[in-house]
């Protein structure tokens, strides 16, 4: 066989220490996101929060909507402007720095309002923390794009394995040696809000050592020009869900999966109120939780590499109807019992970030082309949040009937969605 042209050589030499700059750096911002997340960990932390002020099953049941909806709703409208920006990492710079924001905000607000007025402290978490949520969603997108563009498909596992396992590894120590203690402060949570905005913040000056091509100027004219003849959003989602078959059903095993992402802030409540669990007990739950999604991140990120995503996201979602079950396996012990080992609950929990990562790396495979890649992943996202507006019901129904039967019914609504992921093609035979 024939060697390739030199310049042939040369361009793919080129190609290669570019993806692999680009890798490391998209690596590093996530590891250190990784590390602010654990200080506000939606699954425990926000939930724990929010009960410090008002303890209720309603309120409790809003936050699920505001996260997802958050990051769902807001990256459907963000996702055609950002197809046509030539560069995006100055949009993943803006997006870190908003999320730096509101948690800066968040901690100066909180010990002066704390003890005179809980109730607008109340009010104003929820609002900063959907203001958080949406502009995390619009960042979500934004990884997800630059990762379509800079990282090729057989290497976003490995990605996945470096950023996560590290990322959660560091977490973990700044867990045991910052949010534990603060944790046991009476006036502990400004400080965690605090850590959360500063590692935010630091991440933001990491994409700009991304060496990130300029999309052709043309090819942005083409996208406007296409956006401009559709008219309107709604029908350009319309169109590529009418063109995709595979993309429907993806969105309806989204939407089954996110009873995973409803019931979480219940957990630590079920603990709380009829276990008896202190606040103590946060820190074990962080930990555990995270050292199941790195330990995890192992074995998904290389096997989605060699066998596929959709394989691996079977297995994910089928794995995370576990949860409810375990706790409602565990609400029929001994409460002293069952108290001790209710750290088991989060180690399933932790494979939530890696099905998330797993649905958007799958949408981008599926995607036709990069400049549908932010289109896709909004789509799946806001499949992700269309059934958060029960949320607030199943709320309601844990305070009216119970956790166990709201739990139960949970577990099923996963594993639906995992009968229907079977049926879901393999893009890269295509």
């Amino acid at each position: 066989m024939a060697a390739p042209p030199l310049d042939s050589t040369s361009d793919l030499t080129s190609a290669t220490r570019r993806e692999t700059r680009n890798t490391l750096w998209m690596e590093l911002y996530q590891v250190v996101v990784r590390v602010g997340w654990i200080f506000k960990t939606e699954t425990i932390i926000m939930p724990a929060v929010l009960d410090a002020v008002v303890d209720s099953g309603a309120l409790r049941g809003l936050l699920p909507v505001l996260n997802r909806g958050g990051q769902s709703v807001p990256p459907l409208f963000a996702a055609g402007p950002l197809a046509r920006l030539p560069q995006k990492k100055w949009a993943l710079v803006r997006t870190s720095l908003a999320m730096a924001a509101w948690f800066g905000i968040l901690a100066v607000a909180w010990q002066p309002l704390a003890e005179w007025r809980p109730d607008l402290l109340a009010a104003i978490f929820l609002v900063l923390y959907a203001l958080f949520s949406a502009s995390n969603g619009v960042n979500q997108l934004v990884v997800a794009s630059l990762q379509g563009k800079l990282i090729s498909p057989g290497h976003r596992g490995r990605a996945m394995v470096v950023s996560v396992a590290v990322g959660s590894v560091l977490a973990i120590v700044a867990a045991v040696l910052l949010l534990g203690p603060w944790l046991e402060e009476p006036d502990g949570f400004p400080k965690i809000f605090g850590a959360t905005a500063a590692f935010f913040a630091l991440a933001a000056v990491l994409p700009l050592f991304l060496d990130e091509p300029a999309d052709h100027a043309e090819h942005a004219v083409q996208e406007s020009a296409r956006g401009s003849r559709a008219g309107r959003l709604f029908a350009e989602w319309a169109a590529a869900l009418r063109a995709d078959t595979a993309l429907v059903r993806l969105c309806c095993v989204a939407a089954c999966f996110s009873a995973v992402l409803m019931l979480f802030p219940h957990y630590q409540a079920f603990a709380r109120d009829r276990l008896g669990s202190t606040l103590s007990s946060l820190l074990t739950w962080v930990v555990v939780q995270n050292a199941a999604t790195g330990i995890v991140s192992l074995v998904v990120g290389p096997m989605s590499d060699r066998r596929g995503t959709r394989i691996v996201l079977i297995w994910l979602v089928a794995l995370s109807a576990t949860t409810p079950l375990v706790v409602t396996l565990l609400s029929l012990l001994a409460h002293h019992v069952a108290v001790e080992w209710f750290w088991i609950v989060y180690a399933p929990l932790g494979l939530n970030p890696l099905s998330l990562k797993l649905f958007t790396n799958y949408a981008l495979e599926l995607a036709p082309g990069p400049a549908e890649h932010p289109r896709y992943v909004s789509i799946v996202g806001g499949a992700l949040a269309a059934p958060f507006v029960l949320s607030p019901l199943i709320g309601l129904a844990v305070d009216t009937v119970g956790f166990r039967p709201v739990f139960v019914a949970g577990a099923s609504v996963i594993a639906a969605g995992a009968v229907l992921a079977i049926q879901l093609p393999e893009p890269r035979r295509r």
